[in-house]
């Protein structure tokens, strides 16, 4: 990684949206040409545009695909109903018979709000009518505080405010178990002592195989974020989205200026190591991912390590997937490998707040020099000791088995509804799903006694999309029918 990289250089002064309409087969040097030219003429950089956005239905055009790979940023698609409803300048009758919308290329271009810099034009093929538009929108740029996404949301405020079946929060329901509250609740008697957490860490250094040194106690994963922003001496950070937002936040929160690898709805949310920027000193990526519920291969993050970098991996729900396959815990031989665990998830210990991070000995000790004195409680270490026991990790390999049977049975019923599309195959303890008027059906469910987690407060998602707990087959059999209640009436949809 080279030294001389100036973070604040690369990172535009502007962040800008193209909106891309095209016509069947259209070349890719029409629509590539077509974006610079627009770009150059109105004074623009092309390295200020942070994505290309289309409809959904042009989503694998490859002409529009390629232009996206030549500005080398992500492609983002929306459903052709939620294009109708923006308000465009310019509209014009054969898109919105074609497609569903009176302007593609403007209407992807506002979705996510700005300014429209560059109202839609075409090509200017010689010798045959255009095939492609595109339209300019500015957007403030990300960490100026006018990003449209709240990182600050998250799934207990879903449940706020109601007696509402909880399917927003991802911690496993039923938790914490009877013996690990007793445990617990033991350790309340030696409170007036100052906490000691020797065992605790050398029971998650056996549990992993590793050396108590590449183990640091935390009060959470939310803790250990803000370790990695504040203590880490990094220049160019980078996060992977879509995501939990809290690792971004508390970079932002350090003063870092943040910048944002998007994936793509059309390719599963699958990460392509090669998008993420050569300089970037921390890489931060969750496996399996919250809210995508895609689980990663061991392999394609292994790519991501390096000399010079830190590649944050988020395991928050690792222990929720089947044999733990694809963890990287216990990995001595990837440089800069930094992985992140929560006993929140699994054991319903989110009020207690214990974490881990696994990482090399001097990455722990400057993350261990940057916390408070005693920053673990007493009843939290005697927790995670008690979670490291071979009954606790038996306990917890039959959960994660259940929960797969459970979230099949859910990804089957949303199957079974029209318009709703279920990010597959998931992995983690929820599932993403994507509908039009998402929103509305959000605020019917809770009418009906349900909270869902809803998805446009994370980074690469839009209002179209939800984010789902897995829970047992009879709340899922009353969800799903309340699901099918909520859900607008075809008629309603046309109108």
């Amino acid at each position: 990684m080279s030294e001389t990289v100036d973070a604040a250089a690369v990172l535009p002064s502007v962040s800008l949206a193209v909106g891309v309409g095209a016509s069947r087969g259209a070349p890719a040097e029409e629509i590539i040409g077509l974006v610079r030219d627009a770009l150059r003429e109105a004074g623009l950089s092309p390295l200020s545009v942070a994505e290309l956005v289309t409809v959904d239905a042009k989503a694998d055009e490859p002409g529009i695909v390629a232009a996206a790979v030549a500005l080398g940023v992500p492609l983002r698609t929306y459903p052709a109903g939620e294009l109708a409803r923006v308000e465009v300048p310019s509209p014009s009758g054969a898109p919105c018979a074609a497609v569903g919308t009176p302007s593609v290329a403007e209407a992807a271009a506002l979705a996510a709000g700005g300014e429209l810099l560059v109202p839609k034009r075409k090509s200017a093929p010689r010798g045959r009518v255009p095939m492609a538009t595109c339209a300019v929108v500015r957007r403030a740029p990300y960490g100026t505080g006018a990003d449209p996404h709240d990182l600050r949301h998250h799934g207990d405020a879903e449940v706020r405010g109601g007696d509402l079946t909880d399917l927003a929060v991802n911690v496993r329901a039923g938790t914490p178990p009877d013996w690990l509250r007793e445990r617990i609740a033991a350790s309340l008697t030696s409170l007036a002592a100052y906490p000691d957490g020797r065992a605790a860490r050398a029971a998650v250094a056996s549990r992993h195989g590793l050396p108590v040194e590449r183990v640091l106690l935390t009060s959470g994963a939310a803790e250990a974020f803000v370790l990695l922003a504040r203590a880490l001496p990094v220049r160019r950070p980078v996060v992977v989205h879509p995501q939990f937002t809290e690792p971004e936040a508390a970079l932002r929160a350090a003063g870092h200026q943040v910048e944002r690898v998007l994936l793509r709805a059309g390719d599963g949310f699958r990460l392509d190591p090669a998008a993420v920027p050569e300089e970037a000193d921390l890489v931060v990526v969750g496996n399996p991912t919250n809210p995508t519920s895609v689980l990663h291969p061991a392999a394609v993050l292994e790519r991501l390590a390096r000399p010079g970098r830190f590649l944050v991996v988020d395991e928050a729900f690792m222990d929720a997937v089947p044999g733990e396959r694809e963890s990287l815990c216990g990995r001595t031989d990837l440089p800069g490998l930094v992985v992140l665990r929560s006993l929140t998830k699994t054991w319903g210990l989110a009020g207690l707040r214990i974490g881990y991070v696994l990482a090399g000995p001097g990455t722990v000790r400057t993350l261990e020099a940057a916390q408070p004195l005693w920053p673990v409680s007493a009843p939290a270490l005697t927790a995670a000791e008690a979670c490291m026991e071979p009954r606790a990790l038996a306990e917890a390999a039959g959960a994660a088995e259940r929960i797969a049977v459970d979230r099949a049975r859910l990804v089957a019923g949303l199957r079974g509804f029209g318009g709703v599309r279920v990010v597959e195959p998931a992995e983690a303890p929820f599932v993403l799903v994507r509908l039009e008027r998402a929103a509305e059906v959000r605020e019917r469910l809770r009418a009906l006694g349900f909270a869902a987690r809803r998805g446009d407060t994370f980074p690469g998602l839009g209002p179209e999309w939800l984010r789902l707990a897995v829970r047992d087959r009879a709340t899922t059999e009353r969800f799903l029918a309340a699901f099918g209640r909520a859900l607008p009436r075809p008629d309603a949809a046309a109108g």
